[in-house]
């Protein structure tokens, strides 16, 4: 197992790496990410030999075919992965703009200047992809990154975190901007969460459970990205068959990611049409409904729900239903149950969709779109580092801005304070 002193050192690596991408130019730190873009497609068949490797291991250990999917990487998938970084590569430079400049007392003139927060660690479960995503997102900003993926995706991380090192080397830019921690005890995790003045954030990303640890534990600075309860309601006012649409892509499209629908609201004025054709979509798709006494009266297809299951994040092809009074019901049992990270309104009343977006307490609230959308790169951040479900200092998909920090130059002519 690495020791403190180890990780130390591998802390104190990434630190130096940072001192010299925050002196690096766009232009440098752009070639890195094309030259990690082209490094991920040549070396394909060794990324997805080390992926199957995972996969056979986690398929040993009857791994649910939701979690399998998370950690499963495609030849369509690797090259979304470099079309990222390709991305993020367009984007405007986050650092070294300044945002604002004005004079303060005795006419000193003060800048704010856009920095890079330094050394950044994150601690993720399964998705190799997230590897990538937060590298790139890291090069670009001008950060080092320390990774620490979780034992089932172990071999798919080595053989990515190493095409992604040599890729930046041969670019002259520090290899140890990219480092990855191999060992994944969770002792090991217990001592990054306290490498004060060593690492300047820590991101975790996964399940519940993980987070929840690294929230009560770290003392290094956290964002947390929560789970993804999110809710679709179906106002009185929406339209049956955009709710259907709206409701399988967000259920089915991908039910193992943390903005799936978990939740469905049905509003009682229309619940008895609109009840049984949700459930009938459902059914088509192979989704168990968990629903409440009145949603199993309107359909034989609703399984009785349990409390626990409107609170629970299933990731799988389950979704919980209530039928509610009206609009004040919806969002007060959103904001009580969901997890603040998307939720979705479908009416043609904008009246009551604007009351729903204002008073739903979450990171992302949409009317009459699905909560798939919530994702740094639909958002058109290149990519994301996270979906953090808190307020300070970032909410939603994390782009660039969200792992950047910023500092105030001042120019005096000898001013001294009075």
């Amino acid at each position: 197992m690495l020791n403190i002193e180890q990780l130390r050192e591998m802390a104190t690596a990434s630190r130096a790496a940072a001192r010299v991408l925050a002196q690096t130019t766009l232009k440098q730190r752009n070639e890195g990410l094309l030259a990690m873009a082209c490094a991920l497609q040549e070396a394909e068949t060794a990324v997805l030999a080390a992926n199957e490797e995972d996969l056979a291991a986690a398929r040993l250990d009857h791994t649910p075919e939701a979690l399998l999917d998370r950690l499963r990487l495609t030849s369509a998938r690797l090259r979304g992965i470099a079309g990222s970084l390709r991305e993020l590569a367009d984007l405007p430079d986050p650092i070294g703009t300044i945002e604002k400049s004005w004079r303060g007392a005795q006419e000193i003139a003060i800048e704010k200047l856009r920095v890079p927060l330094g050394v950044i660690a994150a601690i993720y479960e399964a998705r190799p992809n997230v590897t990538v995503d937060i590298a790139g997102i890291c090069i670009k900003t001008g950060n080092a990154i320390i990774l620490r993926g979780s034992k089932n995706a172990l071999k798919s991380n080595i053989c990515l975190t190493a095409v992604l090192r040599r890729a930046l080397a041969d670019c002259g830019l520090p290899a140890d901007s990219v480092q990855l921690i191999e060992d994944t005890e969770r002792e090991v995790t217990n001592v990054l969460m306290r490498l004060n003045g060593y690492i300047d954030l820590l991101i975790p990303r996964g399940g519940a459970g993980l987070i929840k640890t690294v929230v009560e534990n770290s003392s290094v600075p956290v964002i947390e990205t929560g789970t993804g309860k999110c809710h679709i309601y179906l106002h009185q006012a929406g339209d049956i068959k955009m709710a259907q649409s709206i409701l399988i892509n967000a259920k089915c499209q991908r039910p193992s990611v943390c903005n799936a629908a978990e939740g469905l609201l049905v509003d009682e004025k229309i619940a008895a049409e609109a009840v049984p054709a949700l459930a009938k979509v459902l059914a088509e798709n192979q989704v168990e409904l968990r629903g409440c006494s009145k949603t199993c009266a309107l359909t034989a297809y609703a399984l009785p729900a349990q409390e626990q299951d409107y609170y629970e994040e299933f990731l799988r092809l389950v979704i919980s239903c209530k039928v509610v009074s009206g609009l004040r019901e919806a969002i007060d049992w959103i904001n009580e149950h969901g997890s603040s990270h998307s939720e979705v309104i479908v009416t043609e009343d904008t009246a009551a969709a604007g009351k729903f977006l204002a008073e739903v307490d979450a990171a992302a609230v949409y009317h009459n779109a699905s909560s798939r959308f919530t994702d740094g790169g639909q958002f058109g951040f290149g990519a994301e580092i996270g979906i953090s479900t808190q307020k300070l200092h970032a909410r939603g998909p994390m782009g660039l801005e969200a792992v950047t920090s910023y500092k105030y130059l001042i120019h005096g002519q000898g001013q001294t304070r009075k």
